[in-house]
């Protein structure tokens, strides 16, 4: 008899809790008053497709949403035994996955860090935009430099959002994960876009890393104070 965890880590029972999670998630956007921080930040940026589109983690669930209906955007997605469930709420919302993740440790391959990047260079070159986490795997609210090396071979400017929700639930993992609920006020805020020229030497790239970090920061930190005026101490 199978035991309930192999039943949660079956591929189908996966798929199927991510197509119940997507459409959870589109009855919290369907029902939240929603500001944007600037007024027109979301078609500013539809303009300039194919981008980067970053964020920090546990704080993307409502980020499928913001693609308009013309612009062609691909997500990437962790190879963790749960990645399953997040690929399928993706994809049942009209977006494409990239399997893979960064990594600060020797499992790199293991993660498909490899794949990943060669993966979203050639999506943006194809005019896909890319949505993707900016931290460190574990780390959180610490960019790593895979999304500035994209930037820099890619040749796409990376733009930094935070998407925020006053009702909702913060889970006691490491990104400090904020589960949205319906029925309340919400908040998007866009950061400028930042470039990374293909000659950056090492400096140049950690100072657009630094750039990043600092850019999702003071967005996470407003859109919280637009939703609920308590600043970063509202997403844990």
């Amino acid at each position: 008899m199978l035991s309930l965890r192999q039943v949660i880590r079956s591929y189908r029972v996966q798929r199927a809790i991510g197509v119940s999670a997507a459409e959870y998630l589109r009855l919290v956007w369907h029902t939240t008053r929603l500001t944007v921080e600037p007024p027109a930040a979301i078609e500013r940026i539809a303009a300039q497709v194919p981008i980067i589109l970053a964020m920090w983690h546990g704080q993307h669930f409502l980020t499928p949403f913001l693609r308009p209906p013309n612009v062609s955007a691909t997500v990437m997605v962790s190879r963790h035994r749960d990645g399953e469930i997040n690929a399928a709420a993706v994809e049942w919302l009209g977006n494409s996955t990239i399997r893979g993740s960064g990594s600060h440790g020797p499992d790199v391959g293991r993660k498909g860090g490899l794949f990943a990047f060669n993966a979203a260079v050639g999506a943006l070159g194809e005019g896909h935009t890319v949505v993707m986490t900016a931290d460190v795997p574990k780390v959180a609210r610490r960019a790593g430099l895979g999304i500035i090396k994209i930037a820099q071979v890619s040749g796409r400017p990376i733009y930094p959002i935070a998407l925020a929700t006053r009702r909702r639930i913060v889970l006691d993992n490491w990104d400090r994960s904020a589960i949205n609920l319906p029925f309340g006020r919400g908040a998007l805020v866009a950061g400028s876009p930042i470039h990374v020229p293909r000659d950056a030497d090492h400096l140049t790239l950690e100072l657009a890393r630094r750039a990043v970090e600092e850019a999702l920061n003071a967005a996470t930190d407003r859109a919280y104070e637009i939703t609920d005026g308590t600043g970063s101490a509202a997403s844990g």
